[in-house]
């Protein structure tokens, strides 16, 4: 057995700062942004000594909705060194997802950039929060937002009630090292420092609490899985908000002394233009950004002679994508790992020596520490190799639990501590394990999961929606697409471009049916239960997605 680290997050940094020094931790080409480890660990010392100016104690949550800046890493450290909660937001979210997430997580305090593609956080915010104009900074009461009270802006010129980023240095100026350091010796790393929301079949979201001691040694066994070590420079293209980012990325470096090269929003020839400047060793993705990198049309003209491993995940790999990359973009150690939030993320990786077969038809084999079990899916009887049965696991990487939703914590631990993950494996007998199937009706588009039972509560509250189905059907390019079955009210008529319509500017637009399909009835069970397979299979043959469905299972 592996030693388990005992870090906080805070102290990890510091230990890794003082062992490497002067290597590279942060890296930004395109802002001309560089620091060291020395220099990371001094400034978010820095940045915690103003959260503790500006009021915020162990225990506080706070939000942070950005794209991948430079702010955010600091943040992930900063508020871990004053044991505050960071509780992250998918940049995609709109209106409602973003209001239910700050409501329910109870959090103080939001950081924010202006705004994502088509949405403006600022706007939205105001929208969300009317208050927030007339409020001064620090002091929102807000009717439908209690807990918030403090919105900080990362830019410039901050808007009506929030401070500006740079104001928290100066508060900071105020706050003694001792006072930190008597704040950061108090921490536990068994203690919640990370709340991720991630949507659930039976309504909405729910905040998965994460310890120090959860991400942290996920994060080193994953490192450990690519055979990091301080030489390596890793590129980071996929969101923090996910743990693909925060775990994967960040703390898979950190715990090993490599650097981070991220990428602020996915661009596929940032990413090639980042890689070959910085010489990076490894980068992640999902397929599909992969794909994109691959098919560019500058993409020859790029040196990634540099590349050894990363990581794939997010949905299933194409073999042929696979073998290009590790061709093309000469990353021949590539890795694959499978999880999910609730497991710190990653439960099983593929191993740099892994045969290529290994690596493209399977997730891997468990993590090191963790165990991982095959069981019937109505027994609960463990299954021997080759049987399908859903995949559960055991270990340090299990979550504490869903916040304030202790009957839905124990539906996903057992009395044993096992995490039943929902979803359907079978594994070899050298214990490498191939994902078949998902018990829950989670559909995976282009890497991001998506509950049919969010999307139909949503929909439910359209003036002419009867009842609405939400089922994924195969896509060539995102791996699946969401499409709803929806029965309208008696007498009315309604469009395909209406439903999406609605949809817009509410929710993300990676969850808004691509197909809209209307029935006068849905395909039922004797018992009155709606067969959402046998829609899925009516649409793949009137869509003719045939051919989609056989690509995926090759």
């Amino acid at each position: 057995m592996a030693q388990a680290l005992s870090f906080t997050i805070g102290a990890l940094l510091n230990d890794t700062a003082r062992r490497f020094p002067d290597h590279d931790a942060l890296v930004y080409p395109d802002r001309n942004l560089r620091l060291s480890y020395a220099a990371l660990d001094a400034l978010t010392d820095r940045i915690a000594k103003g959260l503790l100016g500006l009021g915020l104690r162990k225990g506080d949550h706070v939000a942070i909705w950005a794209t991948n800046v430079p702010e955010w890493v600091v943040l992930q450290f900063a508020t871990a060194k004053i044991g505050a909660v960071l509780v992250t937001v998918n940049t995609s979210y709109k209106s409602s997802e973003v209001e239910y997430v700050l409501k329910q997580s109870d959090a103080t305090t939001l950081f924010l950039v202006k705004g994502f593609k088509d949405t403006d956080y600022v706007s939205t915010l105001n929208a969300v929060v009317p208050e927030l104009k007339t409020a001064v900074p620090g002091e929102l009461h807000s009717a439908g937002l209690p807990s918030l009270r403090n919105l900080i802006f990362l830019g410039d010129d901050a808007p009506s009630g929030m401070f500006a980023y740079a104001e928290l240095e100066a508060l900071g100026a105020k706050v003694s090292d001792a006072a930190l350091n008597a704040v950061t010796r108090a921490l536990s790393d068994d203690e919640v420092i990370n709340m991720q929301y991630t949507s659930g079949t039976t309504g909405f979201p729910k905040g998965v609490m994460l310890t120090h001691h959860n991400i942290i040694n996920n994060g080193y066994n994953i490192g450990v899985c690519m055979g990091f070590s301080e030489k390596d420079r890793l590129c980071i293209p996929v969101p923090f908000f996910h743990c693909f980012g925060c775990v994967l990325g960040v703390l898979a470096c950190v715990t090993h002394g490599a650097a981070m090269v991220p990428v602020e929003t996915f661009n596929p020839e940032a990413v090639l233009r980042t890689i070959e400047a910085e010489k990076c060793t490894a980068v992640h993705g999902v397929p599909t950004m992969f794909i994109a990198e691959l098919e560019h049309p500058e993409f020859k003209n790029y040196d990634l002679s540099s590349l050894r491993t990363g990581i794939m995940a997010g949905s299933p790999c194409p073999i042929e994508v696979m073998k290009r990359v590790i061709r093309d973009m000469h990353a021949s150690e590539i890795t694959i790992a499978y999880g999910q939030t609730e497991s710190s993320p990653v439960i099983t990786q593929t191993r740099t020596a892994d045969p290529l077969e290994l690596r493209v038809a399977t997730v891997g084999r468990a993590l090191p520490d963790v165990e991982v079990k095959i069981v019937d899916i109505e027994t609960g009887a463990v299954l021997p190799p080759g049987k399908q049965g859903e995949l559960c696991t055991r270990g340090y990487l299990v979550m504490k639990g869903y916040y304030k939703m202790p009957e839905e914590t124990a539906r996903a631990i057992d009395a044993e501590g096992w995490l039943h993950t929902g979803d359907l494996a079978v594994m070899d007998e050298n214990g490498y394990c191939k994902i078949t199937g998902r018990i829950k009706n989670m559909i995976i588009r282009g890497g991001e999961n998506i509950y049919p039972r969010e999307i139909e509560e949503f929909l439910y509250t359209h003036p002419k929606i009867s009842d609405v189905q939400i089922y994924g059907v195969p896509d060539r390019k995102y791996g699946e697409q969401v499409m709803a079955a929806v029965k309208l009210k008696d007498g009315v008529r309604c469009s395909e471009a209406e439903i999406r319509d609605f949809c817009r500017e509410r929710i993300a637009n990676y969850k808004i049916p691509h197909y809209v399909r209307f029935v006068d009835e849905y395909p039922m069970t004797a018992s009155g239960k709606i067969q959402k397979f046998k829609l899925r299979d009516m649409a793949i043959q009137e869509l003719r997605l045939e051919e989609e469905t056989r690509a995926q299972s090759t």
